[in-house]
């Protein structure tokens, strides 16, 4: 079948691109995942996207392709799955995303940490999952018991996606799967994404993506691309409940006055003692990530 007729739309630069609707970017997108396109289409596809960026409607449509072919991950239909999306890793701060992760679930709330090394010098979740006892699922099929947290890698829901993913490592560049990871549900279920954008223009074009997709959601700027507040900052937090969005937190400009006395280095060991020591109380939860707990506690009970 091939793709070219789409890349006559989306691949005349910045200026000439023009966008897809919903049924023909979904279309394209599935036919990525179903390995139907050739290396030379993929790695167009893949700059073209780059350069034009993607229209919440294309986005959309990524997402409904990439939901039909997921290995849905088994849920509570009574309560709705937290999801946190880990794809970018910590590279100068500690990596809070499994402290966020664990607070919640001792909060009664299941939850699902997804992801995939995108950056070898960056800590990732997967390093730091077994040095607190997180569970890593290989099977979609069992699903997670509220109060628990369980890491699954990308290629358990998605081997498809998985090989989108490490395009990057061929070409040097993220793709349109990186920003699609952090807006999906994998759950067969209702789900809470948390999600995070690392720029501003994308603030505005993910909440019109949860907007569209009726989705429940918190949407963050995150520390070093990930989908945990920063604990030196209070940020601005906003919630997506079935596509209706809600201004959760204002946030507050400049540098908190209580900064967290957290591990001088990011290293694997170092983070998981620190997130050992907040978890039994012999160090304070970051007053960010407490209240970023807060939050997702709202939209998952709401």
């Amino acid at each position: 079948m091939g793709i070219g007729h789409y890349l006559k739309v989306i691949a005349r630069g910045k200026e000439g691109a023009r966008a897809l609707p919903r049924d023909q970017a979904a279309d394209l997108f599935g036919q990525i995942l179903d390995g139907n396109v050739s290396d030379l289409e993929l790695g167009a596809f893949c700059i073209a996207m780059r350069v034009k960026g993607e229209t919440p409607e294309e986005m959309c449509g990524f997402l409904d392709a990439t939901r039909t072919r997921l290995r849905l991950l088994a849920s509570d239909a009574a309560r709705r799955t937290v999801v946190l999306p880990s794809y970018n890793g910590a590279r100068r701060l500690p990596m809070l995303t499994p402290l966020l992760a664990l607070s919640l679930a001792r909060r009664g709330l299941a939850v699902v940490i997804h992801g995939t090394r995108t950056e070898d010098s960056r800590v990732a979740v997967e390093q730091l999952a077994p040095l607190l006892e997180i569970p890593t699922l290989q099977d979609a099929t069992r699903p997670l018991r509220q109060g628990e947290v369980a890491f699954v890698p990308t290629e358990v829901i998605s081997p498809a996606l998985k090989r989108l993913l490490d395009v990057r490592r061929t070409l040097g560049l993220r793709n349109s799967a990186h920003s699609l990871v952090k807006l999906l549900n994998p759950c067969a279920g209702d789900a809470v994404v948390v999600s995070s954008y690392t720029h501003p223009e994308y603030a505005l074009s993910m909440a019109a993506v949860f907007e569209l997709t009726g989705s429940t959601a918190l949407l963050i700027r995150g520390t070093e691309g990930e989908a945990v507040a920063d604990a030196r900052r209070l940020p601005a937090m906003d919630g997506f409940l079935q596509g209706q969005r809600l201004t959760l937190e204002a946030g507050v400009k400049g540098s908190l006055a209580d900064v967290p006395e957290w591990p001088a280095e990011p290293g694997a060991q170092a983070t998981a003692a620190y997130t050992r020591e907040v978890l039994a109380g012999e160090r304070p939860l970051p007053a960010a990530v407490a209240a970023q707990v807060e939050h997702i506690l709202h939209l998952a009970r709401a």
